[in-house]
Formats: structure tokens, sequence, C-alpha cells
């Protein structure tokens, strides 16, 4: 039986296996730091009492029951809903009228790169920045509550992270801030790929302006806007630094995410084995998303 080694390989085979040689190392940090610790929660999930005893026995599902009858859970799954929904749309929404607006001939080149900077700037910021500015912003003795006192909007200071009513909105208003940057630069890289031979031919036939938008560039922006709404879906219903920063998912449960139940579950009650549960149906979600996503994909690219 000959023995397959590197030295017997020939000049060809060895350079079919160059490209794995820079991959191997990145496949080997991937498999450390994600697939080991997904496939660790996923055991977590099916024991009991992990960490915190020496000895744990495999209980099934009945984790997953347990976590399907918590209230709790299921309020941080409404506001985790809540929250996505209104992001990912303010997200596109802004995105796209940014976009278009960078895209118009009406901003002079000077203005334009400077409006480019200016935007983008919540994205480039990291959480820690965003809680921050926002805390110290909608704080009750803030600069925002000064002036909205100060022209008679409001008669006394608002906590706005801290009031029932008000903190689901100011958490989802600051996700909005910093999210929306992606979308814009996504949707402007592809306004910027669509021909102007198109509008113009429409402009012939005599289309107005909401008539382009919505035969032209909603059409050619489709696969983008797909790609990034998904993409956010998927960020965003994982959510758990900006709210645990802001709310820490208070006051009561209003702010409670999935994200923020899970921290407590394992952190503060050192429920490892319940925290591993619904982290596994976040997991599921996503693969669920994920496999739309790429139908989705496939469609569009065999219609194409």
């Amino acid at each position: 039986m000959k023995t397959l080694s590197l030295l017997s390989l020939t000049d060809s085979q060895k350079k079919k296996l160059v490209p794995y040689k820079y991959v191997t190392l990145g496949m080997i940090l991937l498999i450390l730091l994600m697939l080991y610790p997904i496939i660790t929660v996923i055991v977590y999930s099916f024991l009991d009492k992990v960490v915190t005893t020496k000895t744990h026995n495999l209980v099934g599902f009945e984790n997953f029951r347990v976590l399907f009858k918590d209230s709790l859970f299921w309020t941080s799954m409404w506001n985790t809903l809540v929250y996505t929904v209104f992001c990912v749309v303010a997200h596109l929404v802004i995105g796209l009228i940014m976009a278009m607006l960078l895209n118009s001939d009406t901003l002079s080149p000077p203005v334009k790169t400077l409006a480019r900077v200016l935007l983008i700037l919540p994205w480039v910021f990291t959480v820690t920045i965003v809680t921050s500015l926002w805390r110290l912003l909608l704080n009750s003795e803030g600069v925002i509550n000064y002036w909205l006192q100060y022209f008679d909007i409001i008669n006394r200071p608002i906590g706005w992270f801290a009031e029932f009513g008000l903190a689901m909105p100011a958490v989802i208003f600051v996700n909005i801030w910093a999210g929306y940057p992606f979308h814009m630069i996504s949707l402007l890289a592809g306004l910027q790929g669509i021909s102007k031979d198109l509008y113009e031919a429409a402009t012939i036939d005599g289309a107005n302006g909401f008539q382009k938008f919505l035969h032209i560039t909603i059409p050619q922006l489709e696969p983008i806007i797909l790609s990034v709404t998904m993409l956010d879906v998927i960020w965003t219903m994982r959510v758990y630094a900006i709210v645990y920063m802001t709310t820490g998912g208070g006051p009561g449960t209003e702010t409670e995410v999935l994200g923020t139940y899970i921290y407590k579950k394992a952190f503060t009650e050192l429920n490892f084995t319940l925290a591993s549960a619904c982290s596994v149906v976040i997991l599921l979600l996503s693969i669920i998303l994920s496999f739309f996503y790429s139908k989705a994909q496939s469609s569009k690219g065999a219609a194409l």
C-alpha cells in the first residue's frame, strides 16, 4: 500500500493545497472561538445544574419546557420582536432617504463629502460610546430636557430611560441612530450602480419622479434591500449591549429583551442551563431567517 505524504505529491497537487494553507489558521480560530462555544451551549441546554455543581444529568427537553412556561421569556420575546421590527424598518427607510440624498445632484461635491462623513459617524462609534452619549443627552438633567423645557414642550424633566412608556421608544431611537448608516452606505452603493439610461428613458416616456422611484429604483435595489434587511434582522434580534447599558431591561420588564434575559438567567441567577436553552432558541431563529434569506437570494438569482 502506498502512503500519501507531502513529499510524494506532484507540483500541481501542491499548488492546489496552497489556498488551504492560508485558511487553516482562520478555520482553527473559527472552530475555537465560535463552533466550540455554540456546541457547548447546545449541550448545556440538555443538562441540569451545569457549572454550579460537579455532577449533572441529561434532562432532554426539560429546560425548554421550563423556558416556554416562563412568562418573562415571552415578555422578552415580544419586546425583542417590537424592538427588531421598529429598528429594522426605520433603518431601511432612513438609510434609503439618506442614500438618495447623497446620490442626488442637488448637493455639491464638497457638501456630499462632508455629509457622508457626518452621517456615517454613528456607525463608526462603539456601543459604549453610543450608549454613554445618549445617556448623557437623555438624562433628566441633560441637554435635550433643557431645550424641551426652554421651548415649553415639556413642563418637567423626563428620565427617558427610566420611565414606563418612554424607555422602549428611547432605546429604539438610540439603535436607529446608531444603525441606519449601514443601510445608507449599502443602498448608496446600489444607487450608484443603477444606469442613468434607465431614468432618461423613463423621462422620455413621461414618467414622474415617484414612478421612477417605484419602477426603477426599488426593483434595482431589491437584492441589496433584501440582503441588508435580513442581516439587520439577525443582528438586531440578538440585541444586548445597547439595552443593558441604557436601561438594564427596566423599568420593570418594559425593555427586557432576549439578550438581557439570557444574561440575568446565567450570571444573576446562575441558571446556565435555562440561559443556554434560550440561546438555542435564538440560534434556531437565526438559522430559520438565514434559510429564508438563502432561498430568496437563490430565487432572485434564478429569475435573473
